[in-house]
C-alpha cells in the first residue's frame, strides 16, 4: 500500500526472476489496460532483458461493449446480452479490428451521433489502442490466462475483508503491517516467518548490541 506502481512491479518481476532466473519459462503479464501499467511493465521487462506476454483482462474489454451496448439498446432490452456475447465471441477469436468495424457499422446504422456514440467511441479507441494485448485466440490456444478473476479474490481477501470492516480506521503504516501479517499467515508461513522474527530481533537486541563487551561475573 505504501509502494510506488513502479516499485510493485519491479517486486512482482523479482519474484518472477527467483522463479525463473534462466528466463526459459513462458512469463505472461495479465493487466487491466492503464497506459501507464503497461510502460512500466515494458520498461522493466526491456531492463531486465526478457521478453513478456501482455493480456487485457477480457472482463475489463467486457465493460467497454456493455457500455457500448447500452447506446444502442433500451435498458431492459435483453438482447443486449446476446450482442455482448456475439462480440466478445469474436473478440475470443482475435478479431480485434473486426469488432471494432462492425461496432463503427452498428454506431452509423442507428443513426447515432456526437454524445450519442460516446460509449461507442470509447470501446473503439480502446479496442484499436490495446489490439496488440488482446490476443485471446493466441492465449487461448497456448493456455494462457486471460481474466484476473483469481487475482481480484485474492486481493478482495487480502485486503477488502481485513481493512474493510466496521469502524475500522487505517493510516497506511498500520495498514501495511497488518497486511504484511495477513499475507504471510494467508500463504501458510507464519510460523517459519516468526521464528526468523525472533531470530532477528535477538541478534538485533543482544548479540550486536552486547558484542564487543566483556561479560564478568562476581
Amino acid at each position: 500500500m505504501t509502494d510506488t506502481a513502479a516499485q510493485v512491479v519491479a517486486a512482482v518481476f523479482d519474484q518472477a526472476e527467483h522463479r525463473d532466473p534462466g528466463h526459459r519459462r513462458c512469463w505472461v503479464v495479465l493487466v487491466d489496460g492503464a497506459r501507464h501499467q503497461i510502460d512500466l511493465i515494458k520498461a522493466e521487462a526491456l531492463q531486465r532483458s526478457v521478453d513478456v506476454h501482455i493480456i487485457v483482462d477480457l472482463i475489463h474489454v467486457l465493460e467497454y461493449l456493455w457500455r457500448a451496448a447500452w447506446c444502442l439498446h433500451d435498458s431492459i432490452d435483453a438482447s443486449a446480452e446476446n450482442w455482448v456475447a456475439r462480440h466478445a465471441r469474436v473478440l475470443l477469436g482475435g478479431g480485434v479490428q473486426q469488432t471494432t468495424a462492425a461496432l463503427e457499422e452498428a454506431a452509423h446504422a442507428a443513426g447515432q451521433r456526437g454524445t450519442q456514440r460516446k460509449s461507442i467511441d470509447e470501446a473503439m479507441n480502446y479496442l484499436s489502442g490495446k489490439a496488440q494485448h488482446l490476443r485471446y485466440d493466441t492465449a487461448l490456444e497456448r493456455g494462457w490466462p486471460i481474466a484476473t478473476g483469481i487475482i481480484e479474490g485474492a486481493c478482495r481477501h487480502l485486503v477488502k475483508g481485513r481493512l474493510d470492516i466496521t469502524g475500522a480506521r487505517w493510516g497506511l503504516s498500520g495498514a501495511e503491517a497488518v497486511l504484511k501479517l495477513r499475507a504471510v499467515r494467508a500463504n501458510g508461513d507464519f510460523v517459519a516467518s516468526w521464528a526468523w522474527h525472533q531470530q532477528q530481533e535477538s541478534i538485533h537486541n543482544h548479540q550486536t548490541r552486547y558484542r564487543d563487551q566483556a561479560i564478568t561475573t562476581a
